[in-house]
């Protein structure tokens, strides 16, 4: 028991930087990805952003197809192997990109990229199966702050590396951080298999996954719910900085653009781990509940606001909010389904999430398009509070959620 809780801690903070660096090279390059598009020919701005946005979206979309593939092959041969491989293949992706002479070419290595964007949800699979149920949802919380520490350090560095070497030699310094993970996980975690102390070693076909989901009220309505926040948050994204425009003004468009999107980043940063350790107190669907409600209030009054600062802080207090949800949403899933499966479940959730990541964006600029930025707050704090409208119902009518499964 000792030498399993070290190899979990330890596991932990290798899976913490692994997640920090694959994070953090995501979204390294997406502050000049439409410059990048512009740098390969005399294009229209109609043109940029319309492949910027087709570009953008393709990884979200393979992604979205192959998500459970690797949850299923991760269950089945391994976690570690499946973080390996992700890690190697963005590795490689990455690295080509810096050589493309054409929008078509980024086009089809995005796409192949969306194929190894597993690894974020493989590595929440290790962790929540190496680790007690009982403190699932603050283990879950620490790997999310690796996630968001990339992430909001990402967009700096990529900046400053596009800068002063230029778009190709951005990608391809990008493309070592995302080998380094994959050395990071290949050598240093150990992954050691839980089934036979908990279920047995029972397999599972992807019929019987399918129907363990259908059958669990709740774990659906979760997995429904996932996506509905990805609809809700992503949705204001293609509009941001043009709101923060228009309460600011044009001066330092691009520092407090980024000040905007990077404070709910700093909130989900500040709560994650501390919403996952409550979670493990009270109950995981409680603090799902009370996150999805408080969410969309905070949401509300953001299409009220009349400076920007009033912006980053309610952003602020969205992320405190909103930042909860993934992981105590992965610490329920390690409550709800069998460990054997739970790589494929996480890899269905996971795909309703990218699902929601596609539609978000789409959704929220074409409201704004046609009702004004205020109304894209509207409908998100609607589909927030009806999400956690949706669970309370569910919750009621299904107050016991099962605990063990048949082996």
């Amino acid at each position: 028991m000792v030498n399993e809780e070290r190899i979990t801690r330890k596991n932990l903070l290798i899976m913490w930087f692994a997640n920090f660096f694959i994070a953090g090279s995501m979204t390294m390059v997406m502050p000049f990805l439409s410059l990048y598009i512009e740098s390969f020919g005399d294009f229209s701005t109609q043109y940029v952003q319309t492949w910027s946005g087709l570009v953008f979206g393709i990884t979200f979309f393979t992604a979205f197809l192959f998500s459970p593939i690797w949850g299923r092959f991760g269950d089945q041969y391994g976690r570690k192997t499946v973080l390996v491989i992700s890690g190697a293949g963005l590795a490689v992706s990455v690295l080509l990109m810096g050589f493309v002479t054409s929008v078509m070419q980024l086009f089809v290595l995005r796409l192949c990229m969306g194929v190894f964007t597993g690894f974020i949800s493989t590595s929440q699979a290790l962790i929540s199966t190496q680790t007690p149920k009982e403190i699932s949802g603050r283990a879950l919380g620490t790997l999310q702050t690796g996630n968001v520490t990339g992430s909001l350090m990402g967009p700096l560095f990529g900046g400053i590396l596009a800068d002063y070497t230029g778009f190709s030699s951005t990608f391809q310094l990008t493309s070592i951080t995302l080998f380094l993970a994959s050395i990071f996980v290949l050598l240093g975690v150990k992954e050691y298999r839980m089934e036979e102390k908990e279920e047995g070693s029972r397999s599972y076909s992807r019929k019987e996954v399918v129907r363990h989901i259908l059958t669990h009220p709740i774990l659906l309505t979760v997995m429904i719910v996932s996506m509905f926040v990805q609809i809700a948050h992503f949705s204001i994204q293609p509009i941001l900085a043009l709101y923060v425009s228009e309460l600011h003004g044009p001066a330092n468009i691009a520092l407090f653009s980024g000040i905007a999107f990077s404070a709910a980043g700093v909130g989900n940063l500040l709560m994650a781990r501390r919403w996952g350790d409550i979670a493990d107190r009270i109950g995981y669907e409680k603090v799902l509940l009370l996150l999805l409600i408080s969410s969309g209030i905070i949401y509300l009054p953001g299409a009220f606001v009349s400076n920007i600062w009033e912006l980053v802080a309610l952003r602020f207090l969205l992320g405190i909010s909103i930042g909860g949800i993934i992981p105590v949403r992965t610490a329920y899933i390690r409550q709800a389904a069998p460990i054997s499966i739970q790589g494929e479940v996480l890899g269905y959730s996971t795909s309703l999430r990218f699902l929601g990541n596609i539609i978000g964006p789409a959704l929220g600029g074409v409201i704004a398009g046609v009702y004004g930025f205020t109304s894209v707050f509207f409908i998100t704090t609607a589909l927030l509070l009806a999400s956690g409208i949706g669970l309370a119902v569910i919750l009621q009518k299904q107050p016991k959620t099962a605990s063990s499964f048949p082996s």
